[in-house]
């Protein structure tokens, strides 16, 4: 499986400028982003390992998850985080007709109170891009990735991912999945204790 950890400035210019990958800050500040919830188990666990420390985040929800998860899509939010859409099914941009895929997001937007969107795998082509965007969603893509959705990915290298790679502003994704757990399980506290013993926050994406 490849992916690159830290995205690269050739990348984003394949997009266009209107998407967001980091905030523009000098400030200690970093914004955790968690993909694929809500799921029962994952889900609360960040949620409690967040409080520890008074981070916030935000999370990119599948519809159809939180209509099973109403309970914990609720807690997100009574917790004062923030949540995105990040599509009812999960679709892969290059793969489902225009139509289909925004009709999807629209579907995850009954559950899903929010203008961040989030593309899943982050493929996604220009026109969704512009119909999204007419739609009033701000598209919030990422600056780092963990790895933790990569079973081959040591527990240890999701960490370290983070913690090298990390800058001011920068908007860092987990996934708070089932796939994912035992990685980001044992990497979020690390990183969560190391970057606030360095006077950093954690606050969620607000555009």
């Amino acid at each position: 499986m490849f992916y690159l950890i830290k995205t690269p400035w050739w990348l984003k210019k394949l997009y266009p400028s209107s998407l967001t990958w980091n905030m523009d800050t000098t400030e200690k500040v970093l914004y955790l982003s968690f993909d694929d919830g809500p799921h029962p188990t994952a889900t609360p666990y960040v949620l409690d390992t967040l409080k520890q420390f008074n981070a916030k985040a935000t999370f990119f929800c599948i519809g159809k998850n939180v209509v099973e998860q109403k309970d914990i899509y609720q807690r997100i939010i009574n917790e004062g985080h923030k949540a995105g859409n990040h599509t009812f099914n999960h679709l892969n941009g290059w793969k489902t007709k225009d139509r289909e895929y925004i009709d999807n997001v629209t579907e995850a937007a009954k559950h899903i109170d929010s203008r961040l969107f989030r593309p899943p795998y982050g493929r996604i082509n220009r026109f969704k891009i512009n119909l999204l965007e007419k739609a009033g969603y701000k598209i919030i893509m990422w600056d780092v990735l963990s790895g933790d959705f990569d079973i081959k990915e040591t527990k240890e290298q999701c960490a370290a991912n983070v913690i090298l790679q990390a800058r001011p502003g920068s908007i860092v994704v987990f996934h708070d999945s089932e796939k994912a757990f035992e990685r980001m399980h044992y990497a979020l506290p690390l990183l969560l204790e190391k970057f606030t013993g360095e006077g950093f926050r954690f606050e969620s994406i607000s555009i």
